[in-house]
């Protein structure tokens, strides 16, 4: 029963277009499904990455491919600013917005093979430790363990699960010297970083010994250009990549991307480094498409089994861009719009029988 209502919340997850409620659900199905048993699925289950891989499984060793396959991480913010706060709704800091705001902060692990992608792995983030913040004298919330550190833990999911990939790809925000070391020494892995102008490297392994270190954004490269460097406290080189670029207001900004492969040239590098964009992709398609931050859930729970479904969805979603050659948006469009043309023809329907005028 729990895997009939996991596939019939998650199709409701993507076809409808406002809130996701078990109200709204048991109403699309009368005398089928009550507004009780879609409450208890979301606050009786557990699902977490586990749930997650059993269920993905098929599909990704359907598109499996070792030398075509990158391994992708990254967080995002997902605003709820209605919602009482606990250790999963609280606050956390919006890159894309600049500011603290209150909401869900979710940690994933895609595998992606050419045009296809899914999420294998996933950490919802928990701020499960409160404090007294000294200055402002306000208590706050902080997670016992850090990105850093969930990060490591997803990456060996993955590699535990017998994913093919070449390369794990992550921004700077992941470019620790101890998840560095962790993919090169521990999994034997290929990794393209970003990582912040402002870390020193030695440009020589004699310089390093000498503790001769540099800023990455005081070395003398040109745009495109690469380096062999060794970073602080990390014991084996690695190759540095300068990418200049133009943003959308017609600035100038400057990207720095570190990776273990060695013999890389600079445009494969930035090349791969770019198939990174994907999960920029299914983070946008999990909130529109996907209903991330319509629940009005309020238990932990069921909000972590509302965010599982989220997941489902997406995967569901993937799988029909397979099937139609039709991306995320216009699966949900293409939804709409049929719900329109019922709707249209229903308001037609009764319209006829109101008396003439």
């Amino acid at each position: 029963m729990q895997d009939k209502l996991l596939d019939i919340y998650s199709d409701y997850l993507i076809s409808q277009n406002k809130h996701a409620t078990a109200t709204g659900l048991s109403e699309l199905l009368p005398g089928e499904l009550s507004h009780d048993q879609v409450t208890r699925f979301l606050h009786s289950g557990n699902y977490g990455s586990k749930e997650l891989w059993l269920y993905v499984k098929q599909l990704v060793r359907q598109q499996e491919n070792t030398d075509d396959g990158v391994l992708i991480l990254d967080d995002s913010v997902e605003e709820k600013s209605y919602t009482d706060e606990n250790e999963v709704i609280c606050w956390h800091y919006s890159y894309a917005k600049g500011r603290h705001v209150k909401g869900i902060n979710l940690l994933s692990c895609l595998i992606r093979y050419g045009e296809i992608s899914f999420p294998v792995s996933y950490e919802v983030i928990k701020k499960d430790v409160r404090f007294c913040d000294i200055e402002s004298k306000k208590e706050k919330r902080k997670s016992s363990i850090n990105k850093n550190e969930l990060f490591r833990k997803l990456v060996k999911q993955a590699v535990n699960n017998d994913i093919k990939f070449a390369y794990i790809l992550a921004d700077n925000w992941f470019s620790s010297k101890e998840t560095i070391k962790f993919i090169h020494h521990d999994l034997g892995k290929y990794f393209i970083l970003g990582i912040k102008s402002n870390r020193t490297v030695a440009v020589s392994k004699e310089t390093k010994q000498q503790g001769d270190f540099k800023s990455i954004e005081s070395l003398d490269m040109t745009d495109n250009a690469t380096l062999t460097v060794w970073l602080k406290e990390v014991d084996f080189p690695v190759k540095l990549l300068k990418k200049v670029f133009t943003n959308e207001n017609g600035s100038e900004g400057t990207l720095y991307l570190i990776t273990n492969d060695l013999d890389l040239d600079s445009s494969r590098f930035y090349e791969l480094y770019q198939k990174r964009w994907r999960i920029e992709e299914y983070h946008k398609s999990i909130k529109q498409n996907a209903s991330l931050a319509k629940s009005p859930t309020k238990v932990i729970r069921s909000q972590c089994n509302h965010i599982f479904s989220v997941l489902v969805a997406y995967c569901k979603l993937e799988k029909l861009k397979i099937q139609t050659k039709l991306n995320h948006f216009a699966i949900k469009y293409k939804l709409l719009v049929k719900a329109n043309l019922i709707a249209f023809k229903e308001l037609q329907n009764m319209t006829t029988l109101l008396p003439s005028a």
